[in-house]
């Protein structure tokens, strides 16, 4: 019963068809509060896919049919009057290669906000410092709010977008392999962030990274050629998985 009063966010026999591929074969799974969900599996598998039905990102790619539902606080996000707008500010995205806008820092993180038509500068303010507190880069730029977001490195970068998708208080988080791009010591630096946000926020995140994995995520799922083939919590993945095709996956059999 825990389970299902944690439950934030949820998929429902979700199918996706690129045309008439069929990428995703019947998707179910739910998503806890304070918790961080690994989705692992070969390329092509399905999983990125699955993150982007998520919050509709999937809406902006022609010929894509999907079935089954996805609810966030139990409302089904692809109802017809769902605003998309809205709901991404409650599932926010984080991708895979660092993409800030070409303004300044503080402009970045505020950008949900004054879209939101937010012009009061001591609450914008407020959410810079907070936002950036809180995706472990303030000191490293507190003192270049003004400076272009572009002058910064892969892994600052990565970590201001990621205070771009805080500062609209998101309920959930979805990462697309966010440190792929990252060189071990920035990757380390995201890993730590999203330990101490996961109190505060469901996360979500793609990773070809094994041992990133087992080492930040409470639950794992395990994707291939479309399926959900195993999802359980991360240590019975990685110690004691149920499935063969995971247990062959997890040692580097295939993939």
């Amino acid at each position: 019963m825990v389970e299902q009063t944690n439950k934030i966010i949820s998929s429902n026999d979700v199918h996706l068809f690129y045309g008439r591929n069929e990428a995703l074969k019947g998707i179910t799974m739910d998503f806890n509060e304070s918790e961080i969900t690994a989705l692992i599996g070969p390329s092509g598998c399905g999983k990125s896919t699955f993150l982007r039905t998520l919050n509709r990102m999937n809406d902006l790619i022609p010929n894509v049919t999907i079935t089954g539902t996805v609810k966030l606080h139990q409302q089904n996000i692809y109802a017809p009057d769902t605003d998309t707008v809205a709901l991404r500010k409650e599932i926010g995205m984080v991708f895979q290669q660092p993409n800030p806008f070409p303004f300044s820092i503080y402009e970045n993180v505020v950008y949900g906000l004054r879209l939101a038509g937010i012009r009061d500068r001591r609450q914008l303010d407020e959410a810079v410092e907070t936002s950036l507190q809180q995706a472990a880069i303030w000191d490293e730029v507190k003192d270049k709010l003004h400076e272009s977001a572009l002058s910064l490195s892969g892994g600052q970068q990565q970590r201001v977008c990621i205070a771009r998708v805080l500062a609209v208080k998101p309920d959930v988080i979805l990462l697309d392999e966010p440190t792929s791009a990252l060189d071990p010591i920035s990757s380390g630096q995201i890993e730590n962030m999203l330990l101490e946000l996961k109190d505060q926020y469901t996360i979500i995140l793609v990773t070809h990274n094994m041992q990133q994995a087992s080492r930040i995520s409470d639950k794992t799922a395990f994707f291939l050629q479309g399926h959900l083939i195993e999802y359980a919590d991360t240590k019975t993945i990685f110690l004691n998985p149920q499935q063969k095709e995971t247990e062959d996956y997890i040692t580097g059999r295939f993939g």
